[in-house]
């Protein structure tokens, strides 16, 4: 909510694109992990059933009877059938939760990691007085915390392949999935628990720089407003290729000039251009404010 409407720079390909806000970044995230809790609390709900149906399942010397009520005790559901075992298709979807889970926090992590850079600088870690960021270089405040979470979440997806691989048991049972689950039921859950406590440690305290942002997004003499030109000008009746063409070249001079040069003023500049557009509609298309209209409907799908 702080940082709605604070504007920031847009990626794809790790390369400026177009205008967006920090806000959208964080609401993204948000709505990702809103849908993980649901996957984990179905995933729970798949898992937790109960058998207690005999040798291989048939119930021949113990009723059906004796199962329900432990599961009732128990707060469990009763598998409707069963081998020796209770079927491990869902616990290769509960570890695959996991796994996505684990993605997503690792996605978050990414980012973070990607935006503290001393290229970009728009956000980093909290970085607490004393601390040290290299035993070498004094003036180091590296990303450690969301560099670790990268690695834990390589782990915890680690853990997905054998637990599908547990799903195809022999007959009614053999124990080929025991040795594995002893390991990774505990060191998954242990692990991801861990990751999330850390995640949300980095992101309360997480310390943006929307000036830094505001910088960034301006660095590149206006390059970020070239598909609004380029759409003006298909509307104005020149051909998409033309349009293309006669934006990119001077696009590709205000790139070469490390953002020297302005693109509004060179578009500005070219007869071809003004031919179909005015100076004033050009100026138009390098609002900021446009990029941002809608905002609000996608803070509003997210929060309500």
């Amino acid at each position: 909510i702080e940082h709605k409407m604070t504007p920031t720079i847009g990626r794809s390909h790790g390369i400026h694109a177009e205008p967006v806000t920090f806000g959208l970044k964080l609401a993204q995230a948000y709505a990702e992990f809103d849908r993980c809790k649901t996957r984990l609390i179905a995933a729970r709900t798949d898992i937790a059933t109960c058998a207690i149906s005999g040798a291989v399942g048939t119930f021949a010397n113990i009723d059906p009877s004796v199962e329900e009520h432990v599961a009732a005790k128990l707060g469990l559901s009763v598998e409707p059938v069963s081998t020796q075992v209770i079927p491990r298709d869902r616990h290769a979807m509960f570890f695959a939760t996991l796994g996505v889970i684990a993605s997503s926090i690792e996605r978050l992590a990414t980012e973070v990691r990607h935006l503290q850079r001393t290229e970009v600088l728009e956000a980093e870690e909290y970085f607490s007085p004393g601390q040290k960021g290299s035993s070498a270089m004094p003036h180091k405040r590296n990303p450690v915390l969301t560099e670790n979470l990268t690695g834990l979440a390589r782990m915890v997806r680690g853990y997905v392949t054998p637990a599908l691989e547990n799903v195809a048991l022999w007959h009614e049972r053999d124990i080929s999935h025991s040795s594995v689950e002893r390991y990774i039921g505990p060191d998954a859950t242990i692990t991801l628990d861990f990751a999330l406590a850390r995640l949300t440690g980095v992101i309360e305290k997480l310390l943006v720089y929307p000036e830094r942002m505001d910088k960034n997004l301006n660095k590149m003499g206006g390059l970020v407003h070239s598909q609004r030109v380029l759409l003006a000008l298909t509307q104005a009746g020149v051909s998409r290729e033309d349009a293309y063409r006669l934006v990119q070249r001077n696009a590709m001079k205000v790139w070469e000039s490390d953002g020297q040069l302005s693109l509004l003023e060179l578009l500005k500049g070219d007869a071809e251009v003004t031919a179909a557009l005015s100076p004033a509609e050009i100026e138009d298309k390098f609002d900021l404010g446009y990029h941002l209209k809608h905002v609000d409907t996608i803070f509003a799908r997210v929060f309500g």
